[in-house]
């Protein structure tokens, strides 16, 4: 992949200001696997409360707008007809379809679930085209980051992988470059094997290691097909990473990555699962290192895409206690409206999470830790360091593929 790509021929200029276009609607909530399933939408509810409460979604250059679900030729653009054939039939009917992932523990059968898969899809697609048609600078889905959905199975919660289809849309509308960063726990394994051989896609993946965490893909080696060198980038950090170690491994990989690829657009996964209270992994991050990732990956939309930038929510599995935080945060991140993390959550937000979940919920944006320290990779690398090692296997695994040098800055 190139060092030094083409300007930019197609992209549309970004409109003045900070605009937010944000894909909601109550359907959303349909995504729904069942009682005791982890992915509960009550936390994609309870977000949205929550932003409201806070004032979040009545800025001025917020623009909160429903949309039409993706139809069959959109889910076809990264699905294959008979998967979706068999979503379809298997919502209709409430028979599984195992061998295409679906009726498994992790994707059970639902009534509708097509429907709602679709929707999901079509929010994401939404935003891609409002922000690629100059209509809005940002756009948010919190429902979609459905990032492990392959082309003919539903894997890991997901059904239809929504990040995917935008990126496909994006390219059959004219971009030439999109970069995809993923900050769930989990590897981002659908988004990367659609475009694994394609040059025209980077995607970048921070998760927990492979060798401990589902679905067991996402190392160091794993940098592109054979006509797309480099178009993939893994770090796989070890259990028990925490912000500051998480956020050193992303400074040292993720903002030269998207600047040698040079994208027109950036799409970005925010999994909140990596926090530490998260049920099904191994990571320790805070809220404060969340939201310090979400400003990062702002930033880079601003500096190396002209700021297009459409931001999915994704896994994330403490309902109450982390979800509705986090993804406030990056609703107020992308409308350049950052709260204060000392802000207080509003009373009648929590008599609602009480209502809604028998839980009680946080009394405050922050978990303590308010600014995180960063030692960055040019302070040195201590050999002796897992969160080090992992970071230069990934270097030294794809930045070459980038026109990098992987010792850079040691």
């Amino acid at each position: 992949m190139s060092a030094d790509p083409a300007p930019a021929a197609t992209a549309p200029s970004a409109p003045d200001g900070c605009g937010l276009r944000v894909l909601w609607d109550e359907r959303l909530t349909a995504y729904d696997f069942g009682p005791g399933h982890p992915m509960n939408p009550v936390r994609v509810e309870l977000t949205v409360a929550l932003a409201r409460e806070l004032g979040v979604l009545d800025a001025a250059n917020v623009d909160v707008r429903d949309f039409a679900a993706a139809d069959d030729a959109l889910l076809r653009l990264v699905h294959e007809e008979g998967y979706i054939a068999s979503v379809r039939h298997s919502g209709q009917t409430g028979l599984p379809d195992e061998r295409r992932g679906i009726g498994t523990a992790d994707n059970p059968v639902f009534l509708g679930m097509h429907e709602a898969s679709a929707l999901i899809a079509g929010a994401s697609v939404a935003g891609a085209r409002a922000v690629w048609s100059g209509d809005a600078e940002h756009a948010a889905n919190i429902s979609g980051g459905l990032h492990h959905a392959l082309a003919g199975a539903a894997s890991g919660f997901c059904v239809y992988n929504d990040p995917a289809i935008a990126i496909a849309w994006l390219l059959d509308n004219g971009a030439e470059r999109v970069a995809y960063v993923d900050i769930d726990v989990h590897h981002g394994d659908g988004v990367q094997d659609a475009f694994y051989n394609d040059p025209r896609v980077l995607t970048v993946s921070l998760h927990e290691s492979p060798r401990t965490l589902f679905p067991g893909t996402g190392l160091p080696t794993e940098t592109g097909g054979p006509d797309a060198p480099g178009s993939a980038v893994n770090v796989a950090l070890p259990p028990g990473t925490g912000d500051a170690a998480w956020l050193r491994a992303f400074e040292a990989v993720v903002p030269a990555a998207l600047r040698a690829f040079g994208p027109q657009f950036l799409v970005t996964q925010h999994g909140a699962d990596a926090h530490a209270l998260d049920p099904l992994a191994h990571l320790i991050l805070t809220i404060d290192g969340q939201r310090t990732a979400y400003r990062r990956l702002h930033e880079l939309a601003h500096e190396v895409a002209g700021g297009r930038w459409l931001a999915t929510g994704g896994g994330g599995y403490e309902l109450v206690q982390v979800v509705p935080r986090a993804w406030t945060h990056l609703l107020a991140e992308a409308a350049g409206r950052r709260l204060d993390p000392e802000t207080a959550t509003p009373e009648t937000w929590r008599d609602f999470v009480r209502e809604r979940t028998d839980e009680i919920a946080p009394r405050r944006m922050t978990d303590g830790t308010l600014e995180v320290r960063v030692h960055t990779w040019e302070e040195g690398f201590d050999p002796a360091n897992p969160v080090d090692q992992a970071v230069l296997a990934t270097r030294r695994a794809v930045f070459p593929e980038l026109g990098l040098d992987p010792m850079a800055d040691l």
